[in-house]
């Protein structure tokens, strides 16, 4: 295997908190950086001295270019956010401006999504684990194995007893509807929709909230104008922007109405600054 690096301004990537971000669930520490797992792929990322690397296969390459974005501007974005008139998502740019978005799988990300529901970061990442571990494919990257991602095909072979071994308790009836719907229909045709469709859309999918619709959008398909609202940017509305409205839908739309087409990485910014200070 040939292996190549791909290098980032540091002061725009942090491993850490990009990963720890809540945006995905595949990776662990491992020497002086992270191993990262996205559908069957590999990666290493590692601070060296200013700046971020990503060590890959080179046939991985612009897999996690485009995964980390590494086309983006994040100077760009970090500055736009840091002018706008309130406080708070000024102090969050600042705070998170390491946190890159992540371009993850979309039939990963339903599937991981799906198990995110009322769970913490721990428990999603163990029953991850132990479902890559027990249906995907060993493979090696710097002699290290990992598991892949199994295929929805594979996972609906599988009934609700097989998930609920997993840990995904209640959730094993979502995760078994969903597989069999996209082992038959995939998610080409769920890319090629427009935002409030592909949101209406998985809204059908059993299981399936707006908020989590909304966090599939946004790390699935790159939906940047989705704003997902949980317990965290409740609070952020209500202690830095002074909101009252007690729906969550009607939250959503006000982020967006006001961020437009950068709702998704203000809510990132937002989201974990909030977290933090908690």
């Amino acid at each position: 295997m040939k292996l190549t690096q791909s290098v980032y301004a540091g002061e725009y990537f942090d491993p850490e908190k990009t990963l720890e971000s809540g945006q995905s669930f595949r990776y662990r520490r491992q020497g002086k950086g992270f191993s990262v797992y996205s559908a069957d792929k590999a990666c290493v990322v590692y601070r060296e001295g200013d700046s971020t690397v990503v060590l890959s296969s080179e046939e991985d390459k612009k897999y996690f270019e485009n995964y980390f974005e590494k086309d983006c501007d994040y100077g760009k974005f970090v500055a736009a956010a840091k002018s706008c008139a309130v406080p708070a998502v000024s102090a969050a740019a600042e705070a998170g401006k390491g946190i890159r978005f992540l371009r993850q799988n979309a039939e990963e990300t339903i599937f991981s999504f799906l198990l995110s529901q009322n769970n913490n970061i721990p428990r999603i990442r163990s029953i991850i684990d132990k479902l890559t571990l027990t249906l995907g494919k060993r493979k090696e990257f710097l002699g290290e194995s990992y598991y892949t991602f199994p295929s929805a095909a594979v996972l609906a072979e599988k009934d609700e007893s097989f998930f609920r071994d997993l840990g995904a308790g209640y959730r094993a009836k979502f995760l078994v509807s969903a597989a069999k719907r996209l082992a038959e229909e995939g998610t080409k045709r769920l890319s090629a929709l427009d935002t409030p469709s592909l949101v209406k859309v998985l809204t059908g999918f059993y299981g399936i909230g707006e908020k989590v619709a909304d966090c599939i959008a946004l790390f699935g398909f790159g939906r940047q104008e989705c704003f997902p609202v949980d317990t965290w940017i409740e609070k952020v509305y209500r202690d830095e922007f002074g909101g009252t409205e007690k729906d969550r839908h009607k939250i959503a739309a006000y982020f967006r109405e006001r961020f437009g087409k950068e709702s998704g990485r203000i809510q990132q910014y937002l989201f974990c600054y909030k977290r933090e200070k908690t």
